[in-house]
């Protein structure tokens, strides 16, 4: 086969909107002739790459054993993002069918390109497509939806979309909120924003936060992003870093929030350094819970003030008082009459963050 060639398939364009979405069907064994999977990771420039969750092998494995068995069905279509060398040729005049013209979809495969610059990118079904790829079968052919998106922003977007009803990991939609555009689910659309400042804080080598958020591009860290998702949401919608945001859209100045955070969890960081460099198995403040609890107390303690004024207000002396009752990695924590807990007995849960913040709040303010 030469090293250069056009894929023709026949296809039916429909048209949703102002936008097209190309229906057809292809032999498995085929679509990595023209697509691959964009993996998830970040440049050398820190710069977001790809969107997609590793390869689960054992999943693949269970597909191909179903593909190579008799009478298997596939019958959900995988999903492409072509770029603009993919093209469409309809069949008929355009508009004479209404919303769905057929004709034929032209794809060029050139063998000698990497796998990053073939022109399409699976969106979903990248175990299905992996598995007919190994499976020891001569052909399985597959329903395919294909649309086309010049960026790897709206391939992120339409990632999400596609995969909303299903059990995605919450630390790689975190990881993608911030460079998807266009319309998202509220769940995920009102966690856009404390997602970008997360990444920002794990991604600067000068702060405490740098690279101990565990997300799938920072797989060594310790600190889950959930407990600091929730620490930033909570701060940017009735807290602190509320200052910092425009209520009318939603909008907000991120480097203001990041010198914020980072202000406060420093001066956190120079209050217990040792503490702070342990796993949250060791060590409550690094633990959900006490990354939340000390997050309500950053709110109680700078709300409406700039960080560049946190010496004045002396908030190392109000932290330094929590330190004399802190059991982060040993001792008992007293958190009111008849109730003391052995330090690692607090769990993430609201319960406890509500316990947990009540005793260092009545500490700060009897300062």
């Amino acid at each position: 086969m030469a090293d250069k060639y056009v894929i023709r398939v026949p296809a039916l364009e429909v048209a949703q909107g102002s936008r097209r979405i190309y229906c057809f069907a292809i032999d498995g064994k085929r679509i990595h002739e023209f697509a691959t999977v964009s993996r998830i990771h970040r440049n050398d420039g820190g710069s977001l790459t790809g969107y997609q969750r590793p390869e689960v092998l054992s999943h693949i494995r269970a597909i191909r054993r179903y593909v190579e068995s008799t009478d298997a069905m596939l019958p959900n279509s995988i999903v492409v993002a072509f770029d603009s060398r993919v093209t469409f040729e309809p069949a008929i005049a355009s508009g004479a069918a209404g919303y769905s013209i057929p004709g034929e979809l032209v794809i060029p495969v050139d063998e000698t390109l990497a796998e990053e610059d073939k022109p399409a990118l699976v969106v979903d079904g990248q175990q299905r497509s992996a598995a007919i790829r190994d499976a020891d079968v001569a052909e399985f052919p597959v329903a395919v939806v294909g649309f086309i998106a010049n960026s790897d922003d709206e391939q992120r977007s339409q990632f999400i979309l596609v995969n909303n009803t299903k059990p995605l990991p919450k630390g790689l939609i975190h990881e993608l909120l911030p460079d998807s555009i266009g319309a998202l689910p509220p769940q995920y659309a009102r966690r856009k924003l404390p997602a970008e400042v997360m990444i920002r804080l794990n991604r600067d080598p000068e702060g405490p936060f740098y690279n101990k958020i565990a997300m799938p591009t920072s797989p060594h860290g310790d600190i889950k992003d959930n407990t600091v998702l929730k620490m930033i949401e909570n701060s940017l919608y009735d807290g602190a870093l509320y200052q910092y945001r425009d209520p009318r859209d939603g909008s907000g100045d991120v480097d203001r929030m990041v010198v914020h955070l980072t202000a406060f969890w420093k001066m956190v960081e120079s209050t217990w350094p040792v503490e702070w460099l342990m796993p949250p198995r060791k060590s409550r403040l690094t633990h959900g819970v006490g990354i939340q609890a000390l997050g309500y107390v950053m709110d109680h303690l700078t709300e409406g003030i700039a960080p560049e004024k946190f010496n004045n207000i002396r908030i190392d002396r109000s932290l330094a008082t929590i330190r004399d009752i802190a059991a982060w990695t040993e001792g008992t924590w007293d958190l009111g009459p008849d109730d003391q807990r052995r330090w690692n007995s607090l769990q993430n849960t609201p319960n406890d963050v509500k316990l947990l913040t009540s005793a260092l709040l009545r500490r700060v303010r009897a300062r």
